[in-house]
């Protein structure tokens, strides 16, 4: 059985939140302990950005073609066309 979406999301910000809440608690260690608040700042970034970022481009880019994202002729007259659509939209509001 396969996790829901809803499920996947509420797991990614309780990863995120832990990993800001390394990060916080790194930051309020006290001068004499700063190896160790190194060391909890370093593991929250790097939970955050190797580990948080992917998963969450991950679970958002499910289901999606990456062709309908990418620069192509066949998107640019789609963006133009679509661009001559809006012009003649406002000219006729305007009028």
């Amino acid at each position: 059985m396969r996790p829901t979406k809803a499920t996947l999301r509420t797991a990614l910000l309780f990863l995120f939140l832990g990993s800001l809440g390394l990060i916080v608690f790194g930051f309020t260690l006290p001068a004499e302990r700063s190896t160790e608040a190194n060391k909890y700042i370093g593991f929250g970034t790097v939970a955050i950005f190797l580990i948080t970022m992917p998963l969450f481009l991950l679970l958002e880019s499910r289901n999606k073609r990456m062709k309908d994202y990418l620069l192509n002729e066949e998107n640019i007259l789609k963006m133009r066309e679509n661009e001559e659509k809006k012009v003649k939209k406002s000219q006729k509001t305007v009028k």
